[in-house]
């Protein structure tokens, strides 16, 4: 399969900063370049009417400006452009927090119009060359003074000093949670995801920072949402205790009919792991960002989901009413699972999502797509309503975004803490099975299993879509706090072609002990055996 390039990160490069935009004049909220200086009224109220009227409108895709010039410099002459630390806005003021802003590059270059709000006015953020330093003269030289900005991000200055949160391109931003390590990303609202090139990213065009008192511990940041299908209008509560938590309130307006509504999207990558891992494809033992997709359903059931890198794209969906919580997540902390001291594979945070209010019925999505390399975000996880594909309709979706180390609500059950897989039998009869069956071992830790004597006697329960379930059993992991389940799936290939859906959980009785695990398992031949000739196919 081809890979979509646009699904390539667009927060990548974090580091070069710049900028802000010259867009058309909005009285109302003091909207535009031309009205630079002036404060005008602001209210979250007046945004959300704006975002009502421009869905009754026809949509204006928005220009790239200078866009030669964007082509002609390239990544590394922007890699080259720094924030001037001093000028960014509040620095070195008694506000909690400075902003520092991102220049155009070559993978963001629709400018956002910026503007800063005090004691309910707000006034236009105007781009300067003079908020940067450049590496390079001749790029000084070169850019325009209406350049614009990309995007921000929101620095501490009472603490550490530390960048926590950061929005760039589209509607996506990312935090680095409480372990200080980029991963995974955010966004607004995903359109269409998985129908490839059909898939639109809407934008936030405008951004009111509000700015907070001496003694705040959180900042209010509004954003205008502008795309071809869709208007919205954000307030984004968001403050850094530890991990860094943003209430979010949203209000969305179709224009159109879609075929798939995201909700609180998330972003991810995931190359391999212990689940999937081959021979010779990279020297490091595991690559991702996250390794799993846990939701904590309406009726209470705590599912993982592990991710796979799978050989085309796979879209799944867990029916749900009103769900309690979902998220990506990274639950692999041992550094000696990567080895890659550089990247920090096992600092990358985890996302949960907290709804707040009545979501109605919809189903969380999962999208994996295939990819050969870790520049890719590959895995994308949201909420989609029911009747999204409908024509004039507005939603409003609160919740709650947790970038954090560890879920903010652990099921009390024991969780999935790693996912294997490999050749159906045992040693010395593998010849003797299916080419397509699979062994699947999966580790749980922690609830129910804790204290638990090694000879207690468990049993798994578990389901699949197509074809048989071989010599299910359970083993307590000597000297660990972990039970291990193992069985074996066999069958041939599903009709359509389509992926095994496989479940498990362990119970005792009645009880159940673990939250399930659940799989999409591709059924595809493994060599049986491992040498020098058949290394290509390892």
């Amino acid at each position: 399969m081809t890979i979509n390039h646009g699904r390539r990160r667009l927060l990548v490069s974090t580091t070069a900063l710049a900028g802000v935009s010259a867009l058309g004049a909005w009285p109302l909220l003091g909207h535009g370049a031309d009205d630079a200086g002036d404060n005008r009224p602001f209210s979250f109220d007046g945004l959300i009417a704006h975002a009502r009227q421009l869905a009754g409108q026809p949509y204006q895709k928005p220009a790239v400006r200078h866009e030669k010039l964007l082509n002609d410099l390239g990544y590394d002459a922007f890699m080259g452009i720094h924030t001037r630390k001093k000028k960014a806005l509040w620095a070195g003021s008694d506000q909690p927090f400075a902003v520092e802003f991102f220049h155009l590059d070559q993978n963001a270059r629709q400018p956002v119009a910026i503007h800063v709000v005090e004691n309910g006015q707000a006034r236009p953020f105007a781009y300067d060359p003079e908020l940067f330093r450049y590496d390079d003269p001749d790029v000084a030289r070169k850019l325009p003074d209406d350049l614009g900005f990309a995007g921000f991000r929101l620095v501490d200055q009472r603490g550490d000093g530390m960048e926590w949160l950061a929005f760039k391109g589209a509607s996506y931003f990312r935090s680095p949670g409480g372990l200080d390590q980029y991963g995974l990303s955010a966004r607004g609202i995903a359109v269409d995801t998985g129908y490839g090139e059909d898939e639109q990213f809407p934008r936030f065009s405008a951004y009111w920072l509000i700015q907070p008192q001496t003694n705040d511990d959180s900042i209010t940041i509004c954003a205008l949402l502008e795309g071809k299908d869709i208007t919205g209008a954000y307030r984004m509560r968001c403050r850094r205790p530890g991990d860094v938590i943003m209430d979010i309130e949203s209000h969305l307006f179709q224009r159109t009919a879609v075929r798939r509504l995201g909700i609180a999207p998330l972003t991810s990558m995931f190359w391999f792991s212990e689940t999937n891992a081959r021979r010779g494809i990279d020297w490091r033992p595991e690559i991702h960002d996250s390794d799993g997709l846990a939701i904590a359903n309406g009726r209470g059931e705590r599912i993982w989901r592990a991710l796979d890198n799978p050989p085309r794209t796979q879209y799944s969906a867990f029916m749900d009413e009103n769900p309690r919580g979902f998220g990506l997540l990274q639950r692999d902390r041992d550094f000696d699972h990567y080895q890659d001291a550089d990247v920090g594979f096992e600092r990358r945070p985890s996302l949960w999502v907290e709804p707040r209010g009545d979501w109605g019925r919809g189903h969380v999505g999962l999208l994996e797509l295939p990819t050969d390399e870790e520049i890719y975000d590959n895995i994308n996880a949201f909420w989609v309503p029911d009747a999204s594909d409908a024509p004039d309709r507005s939603w409003r979706f609160d919740y709650r975004l947790s970038w954090c180390a560890e879920e903010p609500h652990p099921p009390q059950l024991a969780r999935v803490v790693a996912t294997r897989t490999g050749r159906a039998g045992a040693p010395g009869n593998y010849d003797k099975q299916s080419v397509l069956a699979r062994k699947f071992v999966i580790d749980f830790e922690g609830g129910p299993l804790r204290g638990l004597d090694d000879d207690s006697k468990l049993e798994l329960r578990i389901d699949a879509s197509h074809g048989e379930i071989v010599n299910p059993y359970t083993v307590k992991i000597k000297d660990t706090a972990r039970w291990r389940a193992f069985f074996d799936w066999s069958g041939e290939l599903p009709p359509a072609d389509e992926p095994v859906g496989l479940r498990c959980a362990m119970v005792r009785g009645d009880e159940t002990l673990t939250e399930t695990w659940a799989f999409s398992y591709f059924p595809q031949a493994l060599p049986r055996r491992l040498s020098s000739e058949d290394d290509s196919n390892a």
